[in-house]
């Protein structure tokens, strides 16, 4: 199953690669495919000075948890996305939080699920019925039915 993660959830799995985001990412292989925008990569340079802050660790400690962190994610350039996609995602977030357009929209060029750790953009797709959305619960949910079959 394709699932695109967004931002929230890089950004969580570096400051808590034991957790359970880093469980579900670096466990998973076998029966999910995680995917991601280029943007992401732009968003997580953007936070680098927070990151390491928060996280404690050196540049060189951050740099190797991102690139394992990454190394279980396919990028997708927003390039091969077509223009009826990005309208459709973009109506899908204009009053949620269009910073997450391109989440939105791979992971409908995907056919696949949105794995979001935002909880205003999560509820918001709830509300309007946007595919599948997941939050980390849900993702653990979603792992332990894929395992049973």
């Amino acid at each position: 199953m394709k699932v695109v993660v967004d931002t929230n959830i890089i950004f969580s799995c570096l400051l808590h690669s034991n957790g359970n985001i880093g469980e579900i990412l670096f466990s998973s292989s076998d029966i999910l495919e995680f995917f991601s925008c280029d943007y992401m990569r732009v968003e997580i340079r953007a936070h680098w000075s927070k990151l390491l802050k928060l996280s404690k660790l050196t540049d060189s400690q951050l740099q190797n948890a991102y690139d394992k962190t990454t190394s279980h994610i396919k990028f997708i350039s927003e390039e091969i996305i077509k223009s009826s996609i990005w309208l459709k995602a973009e109506e899908t977030v204009a009053d949620i939080d269009e910073d997450d357009i391109s989440f939105v929209a791979l992971a409908k060029y995907l056919k696949g699920g949105l794995w979001t750790g935002d909880k205003k953009l999560y509820a918001g797709l709830k509300s309007k019925r946007f595919g599948k959305v997941y939050n980390t619960d849900d993702m653990l949910q979603l792992q332990t039915r894929l395992r049973r079959r």
